[in-house]
């Protein structure tokens, strides 16, 4: 597959990531963005909207459920009910194409693994984009640097979850 043709869009509003390939949704998949809302203001921990491309990816060959931390593969696995909201498995690093969400990169804003499994679905993250373990490893698979990210949905301020 041509990863110009891959596109990933995220909804807010149902919690969900599509994998859009030449227009026709490939997969759709449970996805837990920020409970604060969204935003983009520096220091918010809300989720941006609007056009961005992944910037860059880290964690291949990390473990499923693997602990990354400034995006280095610990050897820890996280599990579900530590106090902590990991970064696990894979990170497809986001970058923001408009002015309102320029600061995106700089916020480190991800596509993640997570060990809150059981709360996607629901707003609970942190500001990044939470996914499956299994589902973030595989896509980061399927995708390259400069595949388009598209988040839209809701309204800011607090999320609900």
């Amino acid at each position: 597959m041509d990863f110009f043709e891959m596109q990933i869009r995220i909804d807010v509003t149902t919690q969900t990531l599509e994998w859009v390939v030449g227009g026709e949704v490939v997969r759709c998949s449970a996805i837990s963005t920020s409970r604060y809302g969204l935003g983009t203001e520096e220091g918010s921990q809300r989720t941006p909207t609007g056009e961005f491309v992944i910037a860059e990816k880290h964690g291949e060959g990390a473990g499923l459920g693997e602990i990354l931390v400034s995006r280095v593969a610990t050897g820890r696995v996280g599990e579900e009910g530590d106090d902590r909201d990991h970064v696990q498995t894979r990170i497809l690093w986001l970058s923001g194409l408009g002015e309102e969400n320029a600061n995106t990169y700089g916020r480190y804003i991800y596509i993640h693994g997570t060990n809150a499994e059981s709360k996607l679905g629901t707003a609970a993250s942190c500001g990044c984009v939470r996914m499956g373990n299994a589902e973030v490893r595989d896509l980061f698979e399927r995708v390259e640097v400069g595949t388009r990210v598209e988040i839209v949905g809701g309204e800011g301020g607090a999320g609900a979850g």
